[in-house]
């Protein structure tokens, strides 16, 4: 992996102890939460590899469940957030899974309340630095370190044009866009990483371009 510069290797600021095993879960369980839009009613987590094996010990279980409340990784908040979860009526359960993945570090989310639910796959790649391979069944890969936009829409002619225009009149340049989708004709997912961040008027005005089902986006 290519890091940036010399705070790249260092780490974020965060509570420790492990930037991998604490940081990198905390953004994982941010980014859910910040595709789901709220606080869910109950969160089932799976980890795998070497999550599953210490994720006790180095609070892994505590930082992604302080993401999932909303909090950054350097929130000392972090630390009692299964009894903040617990005091929200938030139903929390850990599963360690056995399942063979392609990186060490993964994590599945399951989250949901009476309006709907979200699955997750995140993996932490080092130095607190995530991507997230999979929502609700799609493939992709996000890495959160830019803005980015989510657009579930219908598999249709014209749907990635109608988005492209909307963000070119507000002069939202692309840094990079992937489609998914399961079948032909069926739901597709855009994943668009930005330059900056957007504004509530340009995600209003993508949720009502044609074929658009669903916008969510990722603030930096």
């Amino acid at each position: 992996m290519k890091f940036k510069s010399v705070f790249d290797i260092i780490g974020p600021v965060m509570i420790g102890p492990s930037s991998s095993h604490t940081a990198g879960a905390a953004r994982i369980g941010k980014s859910a939460r910040t595709l789901f839009g709220r606080q869910p009613q109950w969160v089932e987590v799976y980890f795998y590899g070497s999550f599953a094996k210490t994720y006790k010990g180095h609070g892994t279980d505590v930082a992604i469940i302080g993401g999932i409340l909303d909090y950054s990784t350097d929130d000392t908040r972090i630390t009692n957030s299964l009894e903040t979860a617990k005091d929200k009526g938030i139903k929390v359960h850990f599963y360690q899974d056995e399942g063979a993945t392609d990186h060490p570090n993964t994590a599945r989310l399951k989250m949901g309340d009476e309006r709907g639910d979200l699955e997750l796959v995140g993996i932490s790649i080092g130095g607190g630095k995530v991507e997230i391979t999979e929502l609700n069944g799609f493939d992709l890969h996000l890495s959160g370190n830019h803005p980015a936009i989510l657009v579930m829409h219908n598999d249709r002619f014209g749907a990635i044009a109608s988005v492209a225009q909307i963000l070119a009149k507000y002069k939202i340049n692309i840094g990079r866009m992937e489609v998914s989708r399961k079948d032909v004709g069926k739901e597709a997912l855009m994943v668009i990483e930005v330059d900056q961040n957007i504004d509530e008027s340009l995600e209003k005005e993508l949720m009502h371009a044609n074929h658009i089902l669903q916008v969510a986006k990722i603030i930096d």
